[in-house]
């Protein structure tokens, strides 16, 4: 017998009976040390299970408790017992109720063996690297601890900052560097008895036990001074989520843990009968010499914690609201955003479903309902046109819709009736291409037969909402594609500007344009903008717009449509 196991467990004592079994069939006596917080009822039948195996020991119990000096209590113990009653073990391995072995145990005995003299124990200096995914650091050895986190949180940070207040720092032992690391490790025999028979240990112990999670720099701290080969890495495979808490294996990673190759896992759902059955069943290969490939586990679950966090890019779920800075706030694919051009133009809408390869929608933020293609009310996803649905979160809503029509491009209207500050959403989106012809919204007005004394507060507040959206367009930071005509100045090209603005949404798509849409009368337009600043409202975003500009304008409004040559 060349490895020992020493197991703590603390539930699922059934588990626990079936791991420690295959252990000690594989040749490795185990030491069981059981959490004194389990019940009697629970723990002597447990003891009594295992009693027909003389290479199980049990260690004196202890309270354990996540952070505290129990688990490191539990841990020395066993340690003693182990060495004490298997003088031929060489390495001890540490592990839980929860660890199992994924490889045949002779695999790891073999590996052992060829590195009799090697101490596998992740041990990370605090002074050099970040390890710990939050809380303290050095502090965890500075700073005395004596109230648990999880049951007196309060006690626990007030403490703490009186500590800090105080400039409280203890010191630190001569001779010892501060290391953190995994709990789960795998000492050589010389390596932990030194540390047992530390003669200072009374002091290391005493100081330890006020620290912070000490099963994390016990033995990581301690290995460093009295280890002669130490690699800093665990044999356990070990993964932890971006809130410190460890992955869980359930049946469904069975193929990811057999390709990973390493000897042990943790953390095992007691309910996987899957993985018991797979790993735990007696094996007759051949010995395996393969080095443990945590890597290939390592990606997938990074990109799954990423997945988590950030989710799919365009895709807005009630678990992660992105923020609007986000890369990941952007939506799912391509779309295109005509601001101005259904203002100009008669059935445009319809006309531009023709010409490019794209769902045409009408506008989106209307203030009275969601436009959706074809006028539809409920869209795909069971979208409803419902503005107040639409309004609780127009960034949602927007990246939601692409979301769900991901695979084809998209393309809607937008101007100054729609809801206020929606363009925010699509204006530092990397996949919109917003076209613009500022000031047409004008010609709403124009074609009402209003007076335009009783539009006049209307229009001036249609304007302060066009001068804020042009104003995030025009910005340098604005991450859509973009581009902006006045209204006098898409009409003196109307048709070179059309193909210009139709291959900035899909390239080649204004080369192919056959026809041009019939634009709205012009007549009396100049006339009217006239009369608005007459009454004060400047017109800027409508360029410098000429009455005789009606004139060709007028030709095109005719039934029959432009041919392009």
């Amino acid at each position: 017998m060349t490895v020992g196991v020493i197991m703590l467990v603390h539930e699922n004592l059934h588990r626990a009976e079936q791991l420690a079994r295959h252990w000690v069939a594989g040749g490795c006596p185990v030491v069981i040390h059981v959490d004194r917080n389990v019940p009697d009822t629970t723990f002597k039948p447990f003891v009594a299970a295992l009693g027909d195996e003389p290479n199980v020991k049990f260690s004196t119990r202890h309270r354990c408790e996540w952070g505290m000096w129990g688990l490191v209590a539990a841990t020395l113990d066993a340690s003693q017992i182990l060495l004490d009653s298997f003088p031929e073990v060489r390495h001890a391995y540490l592990a839980s109720g929860a660890c199992m072995p994924l490889r045949p145990v002779q695999d790891l005995t073999a590996y052992l063996d060829r590195h009799p003299d090697t101490d596998f124990i992740e041990s990370v200096s605090t002074a050099e690297a970040n390890w710990a995914v939050d809380g303290l650091e050095i502090e965890r050895f500075t700073l005395r601890f004596p109230f648990s986190w999880r049951k007196h949180r309060l006690l626990f940070d007030a403490y703490v900052n009186l500590q800090r207040r105080l400039r409280v720092k203890r010191k630190i032992p001569n001779g010892l560097m501060p290391h953190i690391g995994s709990q789960w490790w795998c000492l050589t025999r010389e390596t932990l008895s030194q540390i047992l028979r530390n003669p200072n240990r009374k002091a290391t112990d005493r100081f330890f036990r006020r620290s912070w999670i000490p099963d994390e720099t016990y033995f990581q701290t301690l290995s460093r001074r009295f280890a002669r080969n130490l690699e800093s890495r665990s044999l356990t495979l070990t993964k932890f989520d971006y809130r410190g808490r460890p992955h869980v294996f359930y049946d469904d990673h069975l193929r990811l843990l057999q390709r990973s190759n390493c000897f042990v896992a943790r953390k095992i759902w007691p309910r996987a009968d899957k993985l018991f059955d797979t790993f735990l069943r007696a094996s007759n290969v051949s010995p395996n010499t393969t080095e443990p490939q945590p890597d290939k586990i390592n990606r997938l679950l990074a990109k799954a914690s990423e997945r988590r966090l950030k989710g799919r890019p365009g895709l807005a779920m009630q678990s992660r609201y992105p923020s609007r800075a986000a890369v990941r706030s952007q939506t799912a694919g391509h779309y295109a955003v005509f601001v101005g051009f259904s203002d100009l133009f008669e059935e445009f809408q319809p006309w531009l479903g023709q010409t490019l390869d794209t769902i045409t929608h009408g506008h989106l933020f209307a203030p009275e309902r969601v436009e959706f293609a074809n006028d539809a009310t409920v869209y795909k996803g069971a979208m409803s046109d419902s503005a107040q649905v639409r309004d609780y979160n127009c960034g949602c809503f927007l990246r939601n819709l692409m979301w769900n029509s991901r695979g084809t491009h998209q393309s809607f209207h937008y101007g100054p009736f729609d809801t206020p500050k929606a363009y925010l959403n699509f204006v530092n989106d990397p996949h919109a291409t917003i076209v613009t012809i500022s000031g047409a919204w004008l010609l709403r007005y124009f074609h009402s037969g209003t007076d335009i004394s009783e539009m006049r507060e209307d229009i001036a507040e249609k304007q302060k909402v066009e001068r804020m959206y042009l104003r995030a367009f025009e910005d340098n930071t604005s991450k859509a594609q973009m581009k902006i005509w006045t209204l006098a100045d898409f009409l003196t090209d109307r048709v070179d500007y059309m193909r210009s603005a139709l291959d900035l949404v899909q390239p080649g798509a204004g080369q192919a344009m056959h026809s041009m849409p019939n634009l709205v009368d012009l007549t009396g337009f100049g006339a009217f903008l006239e009369a608005l600043k007459n009454q004060g409202l400047y017109q800027k975003p409508v360029g410098d717009y000429k009455e005789d500009d009606s004139a060709p304008a007028q030709r095109a409004a005719q039934p029959r449509p432009y041919i392009v040559n």
